[in-house]
């Protein structure tokens, strides 16, 4: 199965342990971005993942390429230009102290991109499905009208799309609302995941009830009528999906999900995820395992979705920004056997 991302990856720079910015000297280098992480996931579950983006001709440009072949991921799509690559640093937080993220990515490859640089025919040859996340529109009006582009070749080939919405309130300052620019390119989805968050920020619309800051699991019946609302606003989509992630602490967070096709609601156990390495790439982690499982268990939904929660709740052990963890150890934990004993 050929599996096509398209977004930026960038440099992450991160205080060793749980510094603070202020005590460090020196940062752990990761390369990682939204689409890259799903892209790496995906390949190492097997399947042909290709990860298009531009990136400076430069070596630290050449330092992100090596990064994505190490993980098998295709990289015969990607362009080259541009000044830089994009940086973000990350303070890690813990216990009740959250984490930080400052973006330095202005002007970098990806948010300079335009329209008619990427051959998407070319591009969605054989592709079984799209990926994109609302981290990309925002980057810039070039970034959007790429991504627009993309999307419209992709449904114009047959090419199944799906989005991760991604708000991002950091990023869009290129002087466009996220509800002047999402909505177009939402249009073309057939696969919606979103949080509160960003149902709210990027088409208003809010769950009742709904506190993820007070501890505890959070009930999914409560986004059903976001949920229903996306597929009416959106009528290409077949379903929509929210991870539930309760925040009991930065170290301690409860996690489950929901979906929902047009006449189900489905949901997943939830787990306990008690002590946190690295949180970075949840949602990412979440979007490739449930790609996967959509594309391997077709119309098995509950155990698409059961996997999907299974290997990001894995990732939440992984230090870095994606998901490294094998088909196998998904499986192991979501039919049962959450022991974490050695494998010998």
């Amino acid at each position: 199965m050929k599996v096509v991302t398209f977004g930026e990856i960038m440099l992450r720079l991160t205080p060793p342990g749980h510094l603070r910015f202020s005590q460090a000297q020196q940062f752990d280098v990761i390369y990682g971005g939204g689409e890259s992480n799903v892209a790496v996931a995906l390949a190492n579950f097997g399947l042909d993942a290709h990860f298009v983006t531009r990136l400076p001709d430069n070596d630290i440009g050449n330092c992100a390429l090596m990064e994505l072949r190490k993980r098998n991921v295709q990289t015969q799509h990607i362009i080259r230009g541009g000044e830089r690559l994009g940086i973000y640093f990350l303070e890690m937080g813990a216990v009740q102290r959250g984490s930080k993220v400052v973006y330095d990515r202005a002007y970098s490859g990806m948010a300079t991109i335009e329209k008619g640089m990427v051959d998407w025919d070319e591009v969605f040859k054989d592709a079984d499905w799209f990926h994109w996340t609302g981290i990309t529109p925002a980057l810039s009006q070039g970034a959007a009208d790429a991504c627009l582009e993309a999307i419209q070749a992709a449904n114009r080939l047959g090419v199944p799309v799906s989005t991760d919405l991604n708000y991002r309130k950091k990023l869009w300052n290129y002087g466009k609302d996220p509800q002047e620019v999402m909505p177009a390119l939402v249009e073309g989805c057939d696969v919606i995941l979103g949080n509160e968050e960003d149902a709210e920020k990027h088409f208003g619309l809010h769950p009742e009830e709904v506190d993820v800051t007070a501890g505890g699991a959070v009930d999914g019946t409560k986004y059903l009528p976001v949920l229903k609302e996306l597929m009416k606003r959106f009528p290409r989509c077949k379903m929509t999906i929210t991870t539930l992630r309760g925040s009991i602490s930065a170290s301690h967070n409860s996690w489950a999900g929901v979906l929902y096709d047009g006449e189900t609601l489905f949901e997943t156990e939830t787990y306990q995820i008690t002590d946190i390495v690295d949180r970075v790439g949840g949602g990412d982690s979440f979007m490739s395992a449930l790609i996967y499982g959509l594309l391997t268990y077709k119309d098995d939904k509950q155990r698409a979705l059961d996997f999907a929660v299974g290997a990001s709740c894995l990732k939440h052990t992984i230090y870095g920004d994606a998901n490294l963890v094998t088909v196998d150890e998904v499986l192991k934990l979501v039919d049962g056997d959450g022991s974490g004993r050695v494998s010998r």
